[in-house]
């Protein structure tokens, strides 16, 4: 196994998100590796938790991530997070994604959970699941 290439997934995969327009029309320039100090916009994406399981085979090692996206939004209903969250699939359908290290074979949608957090506001978790060879 090898998670030598999960932080090049993480920066090809924010760098994909904050270039695409239609997700820029959608959250404008929202979209947080880090959220950043002070006040938080009221809709915004974020890069979450991962979790890595060994893929290797006998012409490279691997690894399989599953990636959570959250959309966080401070509307009274769904309605405009789950217009984002649909932006970001959209986005992560057969990306072109440029690793520094590794190469990405396949990126496919798991799941989505949209709820409400303890604080009132509307979150969907996006879960996508990246298969990396690090040659």
């Amino acid at each position: 196994m090898s998670y030598a290439a999960a932080a090049a997934l993480q920066q090809a995969v924010f760098a994909h998100l904050t270039a695409d327009p239609a997700l820029a029309a959608v959250l404008g320039d929202a979209v947080h590796d880090t959220l950043p100090a002070g006040p938080l916009p009221p809709l915004y994406l974020s890069l979450g938790p991962e979790t890595a399981r060994d893929r290797s085979d006998g012409t490279a090692s691997g690894a399989e991530h599953e990636i959570t996206l959250s959309v966080i939004s401070e509307g009274a209903g769904f309605h405009l997070a789950k217009t984002a969250a649909a932006a970001v699939c959209d986005a992560l359908v057969a990306p072109d994604l440029i690793l520094t290290r590794g190469r990405l074979v396949a990126m496919h949608f798991i799941r989505a959970t949209a709820k409400r957090d303890s604080g009132g506001r509307r979150r969907i978790d996006l879960t996508f699941r990246a298969r990396l060879d690090d040659i």
